[in-house]
């Protein structure tokens, strides 16, 4: 079995506008779904390249309370049949820099973007389709250079039963390619979930006395610093709902 291939893009949009985010999503998921049922890549004018093979497999509003910058989109898409599938399909519209590689038809929507390519790892779930909870935990680490492998495999057997206990699913296990010092996990959990989670580590350090606390949190955390070299971070993504659904009724 070939190892499976991602992409994880994150998009902003400046001037600040609450309104352009859910523009992009709209649209992004609208065409997408129309990709389900080519059955051959086109490269397009103004959409780029329309293919089965580069799924939109989450579609992710931002949280900036949790960390991000305000109105933020990020975006995972599965490169179907991995290197040889969707990857070479991506990287097939750069030969030459024709202009039709280019998402014209939004043109000055977005103000910029980062993508990372991501591989998954042993353990890492299959991606068929993302659990359907509101929330999703969006970890980025810098790790020891090389460590990558051996930080995931951690989560993968410490951190994983811990957080299930606590309602958190894992859902995504990355290694960062074409760079050897940062890893991708994702996670999704209701909003009960993750509050409750966050209250018992504060009553692990003794800041709530209302709840039971869980001082393995605080023992991965020292556990996860053998592996880390770097920022670390944990931030909250929100899945919109569909346009249709939020209108009706």
């Amino acid at each position: 079995m070939r190892r499976e291939i991602f992409l994880l893009e994150e998009v902003d949009f400046r001037p600040m506008n609450s309104r352009r985010p859910l523009e992009y999503l709209t649209w992004l998921t609208r065409y997408k779904k129309q990709d389900e049922t080519r059955s051959v890549p086109t490269l397009t004018s103004g959409m780029s390249i329309r293919s089965r093979d580069i799924h939109l497999a989450g579609a992710f509003y931002a949280v900036g309370i949790t960390g991000h910058p305000q109105f933020k989109v990020v975006t995972l898409w599965q490169c179907r049949g991995g290197w040889d599938g969707g990857w070479r399909q991506m990287m097939e519209i750069y030969q030459g820099v024709d202009e039709r590689l280019f998402l014209s038809d939004i043109d000055d929507l977005r103000f910029s973007a980062f993508s990372r390519p991501l591989g998954a790892v042993p353990g890492c779930p299959p991606m068929d389709e993302l659990p359907a909870e509101p929330f999703y935990l969006f970890e980025s680490a810098r790790v020891r250079p090389g460590a990558a492998l051996d930080y995931l495999e951690a989560v993968r057997t410490e951190r994983a039963p811990l957080l299930a206990e606590h309602g958190h699913r894992l859902v995504g296990l990355y290694e960062v390619l074409f760079c050897d010092t940062e890893a991708v996990t994702l996670w999704s959990v209701s909003l009960d979930d993750h509050l409750a989670m966050q209250r018992a580590r504060d009553a692990a350090l003794g800041l709530d006395d209302e709840v039971a606390p869980d001082p393995r949190l605080l023992q991965w955390s020292k556990r996860a610093r053998e592996f880390l070299e770097g920022p670390w971070r944990e931030t909250m993504l929100a899945r919109p709902q569909p346009r249709e659904q939020q209108t009706s009724g």
